[in-house]
Formats: structure tokens, C-alpha cells, sequence
């Protein structure tokens, strides 16, 4: 176990977040088809590991049979290029996948949209489009992936003054909506180190996912992101280590 692990265990217990889902960044395997979770031609599905953190990340906050399942989740990093707009696009595949409703993804990463490249999709009209024209949340959606229940809302046209729009009773409007019609509701944030806009919309959703990057994240930013999510009354529903590399070869972690 690495040391950097040792000490985001140690920042967890001391922030009194929720279990740590760690998703690791290894060679490509051949994928197991009892696994469920096709290997999409969209995102790059690195192996066999990551497909199983995010099918645990998946069955504990959106599937689980405790009564406690969440339906609108936000996923924010805490520093930027953390990686989280590509787990919450892999969580949001998985999910689709289990082909328990239909699901959304939506881009609220408005100075740094990833979302629609992942599914070689166009960002036009999209969530900044539906805050400013009237009509359905539908008319802005776009289907996506392999599985017909998963769409997504992007980010649009890009606006500078985002923490005003999603602060906003229209946000507030369309994030209700989008309720109605879907059956989760998976946003990518911008990070929650840079900007308020990922706390903006956690009090809209159900919780936040934080996600923070082996040897990078600091436990002190970790720390006080927390305290800003909780006196703001948001949920933590769980965290996320990304970029874990492992000292010891795949063989013999396997067997321990």
C-alpha cells in the first residue's frame, strides 16, 4: 500500500468521509462478459479493475437495497484534472448498463466541458441554453452510448458568470425537471478548490462525490472542502482515489 494511500485513508477518517473508491489506472484487459459493463467505444475502460471499482461505486450510491440509493448526484474533484469528468462519465455508462431507468449526464463543467468528447458528441445546445430559451429539458438532451436510456445535457454556450446561473430558480427549475424525466442524474462539476459552482449545485442534488488523485490531492484542501460541504448542508456520499498506482506487480496484488 502506498504511502500517499495511507494518508488519504488517514484524511478520511479525520473528515469523517464515507469509504474511499479507488479507481486505478492500469495496462487494458480482456473484458469478462459476466461483468455486465460492455467496453465501450467511446470511453477508454482501462481494465478489468476499473470496470468493478465503478460497478461498486454504481450499486452503493445509485443501487443499493439499504433504502439509501441517491438519484441526482453531483461528481467534483477537488484540484483540477483530478480526472473526474471521466469517472462520472463511467459511472454514468455503468448505471445505463444495469438498465434500471434512464439515465443523464450533464455537463456543468462550463469553463472546461469534456463530457461530449468522450461520447464524440456535439456541445452544442446544452445546459447553458436551456437556463436562457424556454421549452422542454428534453429539446436539450442528446442520446448517447450503446444503451438507448442514457443521454446527455451539455454544457452549451459558454457562459462566464455560471455561479449566477446555477444559483439561479431556473437551475433550480431544471434540475427538478430533469428529475421527473429521468431517473438519475449524474452532473460533472468544476472543481471545488477553483469555484463555488460545484457547491452551487450539490444543494440541488441529492450529495456530491468527491474525487481526489493519489499524489496530488493535499489532505488540507481534502479537509476544508468537506467542512465548505457540510456547513453548506451537502451530503458527502462518498470519495473516490483516482491514479493509485500499486508498488508491487498485478500478480502478486492479486493474491494478496
Amino acid at each position: 500500500m502506498s504511502k500517499n494511500f495511507e494518508l488519504m485513508q488517514d484524511a478520511r477518517i479525520m473528515a469523517g468521509l464515507p469509504d474511499v473508491v479507488e479507481a486505478q489506472a492500469r495496462p487494458a484487459a480482456t473484458y469478462d462478459k459476466a461483468h455486465e459493463v460492455p467496453n465501450s467505444t467511446h470511453l477508454n475502460w482501462q481494465d478489468e479493475i476499473t470496470r468493478e471499482e465503478t460497478l461498486k461505486l454504481v450499486q452503493s450510491i445509485f443501487l443499493s437495497r439499504s433504502g439509501r440509493s441517491s438519484k441526482t448526484v453531483v461528481f467534483a474533484s477537488i484540484d483540477s484534472g483530478n480526472g473526474c469528468s471521466r469517472i462520472c462519465a463511467q459511472a454514468a455508462e455503468a448505471l445505463a448498463n444495469q438498465k434500471r431507468g434512464s439515465v443523464c449526464l450533464v455537463d456543468a463543467n462550463l469553463r472546461s466541458p469534456m463530457l461530449p468528447d468522450f461520447f464524440t458528441v456535439s456541445n452544442h445546445y446544452g445546459l447553458t441554453d436551456a437556463l436562457s430559451k424556454k421549452g422542454s429539458i428534453l429539446d436539450f438532451v442528446k442520446s448517447i452510448g450503446t444503451s438507448n436510456n442514457l443521454w446527455l445535457l451539455s454544457c452549451g454556450s459558454l457562459a462566464s458568470a455560471s455561479s449566477g446561473l446555477f444559483n439561479s430558480e431556473t437551475m433550480k427549475a431544471r434540475v427538478s425537471e430533469l428529475r421527473q424525466q429521468f431517473e438519475y442524474v449524474l452532473i460533472d462539476s468544476p472543481p471545488l478548490n477553483n469555484y463555488a459552482d460545484g457547491v452551487a449545485i450539490g444543494q440541488l442534488a441529492d450529495g456530491v462525490i468527491l474525487i481526489l488523485e493519489a499524489n496530488v490531492t493535499r489532505r488540507e484542501a481534502a479537509l476544508k472542502i468537506t467542512e465548505n460541504l457540510r456547513t453548506a448542508h451537502i451530503p458527502i456520499l462518498g470519495a473516490v482515489l483516482n491514479k493509485r498506482t500499486f508498488p508491487i506487480p498485478k500478480s502478486l496484488y492479486n493474491m494478496l
